[in-house]
């Protein structure tokens, strides 16, 4: 099987090899955007996500083997188009989210308080975090991608990525009542503080 830059290089002179590539990450940008803005959009992003990526496939840079992280940047920045749709989707995504964002800090929130009230002071502090922020965390989270590829996905360098996600993270938890060193200490980790600050 052909790398996706070999596969978008051709499919300049031969259109219809570019299906190759949305057969390889249709379910991973449409998971993205469905886990952001719910299925009722998220199979309309997706579409809009190919689209452009077809119109734009001659500006691809060809020494990236992986499209996964353009093709999430383009429905990343196809998101924001979606912003009202989200802010929506968002209360009814809040349980879920917060559990797939911060298991660590529900768990260790139901000693202390219940479930309910440490999702809404998550889901709180989710929404006050920046667009960049957000949506450099959801990448990382829900999209599965390496700092490396947000930074391709975003179009920042990647010790971008790495302030966006401390920040986030830090923001995190303070909402939930944990710091980094309680986190370690209940962990049992002895890795440095740092790198989760």
């Amino acid at each position: 099987m052909s790398p996706d830059n070999e596969v978008i290089e051709r499919s300049v002179r031969e259109p219809f090899a570019f299906a190759a590539v949305y057969d390889r990450h249709a379910k991973t940008v449409f998971r993205y955007v469905a886990q952001r803005l719910g299925d009722h959009v998220a199979d309309d992003v997706m579409a809009e996500t190919f689209l452009v990526a077809f119109e734009r496939r001659t500006s691809y840079d060809l020494s990236v083997h992986d499209a996964r992280p353009w093709l999430l940047g383009i429905a990343t920045r196809l998101m924001r188009k979606h912003a009202r749709l989200e802010a929506v989707a968002w209360k009814g995504m809040s349980a879920d989210l917060a559990a797939q964002i911060a298991p660590d800090f529900i768990d260790r929130a139901g000693a202390r308080i219940d479930a309910e009230r440490l999702t809404r002071r998550l889901t709180k502090a989710l929404r006050r975090l920046s667009d960049t922020d957000r949506e450099t965390l959801l990448l990382y989270a829900w999209g599965d991608l390496d700092y490396a590829a947000i930074a391709a996905a975003m179009q920042v360098p990647i010790g971008t990525v790495r302030s966006r996600l401390n920040r986030a993270r830090r923001q995190l938890r303070r909402a939930a009542g944990t710091t980094a060193l309680e986190l370690e200490m209940d962990h049992g980790r002895t890795d440095t503080v740092s790198q989760y600050s």
